[in-house]
């Protein structure tokens, strides 16, 4: 099957997940999970995570497999949605809400509760990461204590993050595959 992946590791670990054929829909290589995994390998377990840019879903099925308490997983494309709904279906899980809206609209309105963790991938040449960060800081999806992980076609840098000025950020690590920039950075108080 063309448009799928793998479960690396977790509970279900090899599982195989299909997705539709969409313009500009790039799943997480497999390559980029491991590594980003690695990283939250002690980070994970029993924590909640925000996926607003959901795509094919394998960041957040990838987390629950590892042992995240809960994702919530936002995608505005309908039959990417539909597809989500029954890929997650098949975890037999309730550890997952799905929401089928613009992540931007969404991510505008104030938060319930802020995430551990963050998967942040928007679609590339879109200039949305700079506005979703801001976002995230100033409708408390994020505190002092969360992680965010951003995939971008650039080099992400202090200045890319300027928009997280209500929190001291670090850089952890980061790495290129590809085309692709990828990072992890962990939050504190001011």
């Amino acid at each position: 099957m063309q448009n799928s992946f793998r479960i690396i590791s977790g509970e279900f670990r090899g599982r195989k997940f299909s997705f539709p054929d969409v313009d500009g829909l790039r799943p997480t290589p497999g390559k980029i999970r491991e590594t980003l995994f690695n990283w939250l390998q002690f980070d994970i377990i029993n924590k909640t995570a925000l996926d607003p840019f959901a795509g094919s879903g394998a960041l957040s099925l990838e987390a629950i497999s590892r042992g995240a308490k809960e994702v919530y997983v936002i995608e505005k494309d309908r039959n990417i949605y539909k597809k989500l709904k029954s890929n997650f279906k098949l975890l037999d899980k309730n550890q997952y809400t799905i929401i089928n809206e613009d992540a931007m609209i969404h991510l505008a309105k104030p938060s319930k509760q802020s995430f551990d963790l963050v998967f942040l991938d928007p679609p590339f040449a879109k200039n949305l990461l700079l506005e979703t960060i801001e976002k995230l800081s100033n409708n408390h999806y994020i505190n002092s204590q969360s992680q965010i992980y951003i995939e971008s076609e650039y080099k992400i840098t202090k200045d890319n993050l300027s928009s997280l000025i209500n929190y001291h950020f670090k850089i952890n690590k980061q790495k290129k595959s590809g085309n692709v920039h990828y990072c992890l950075i962990s939050l504190g108080a001011l």
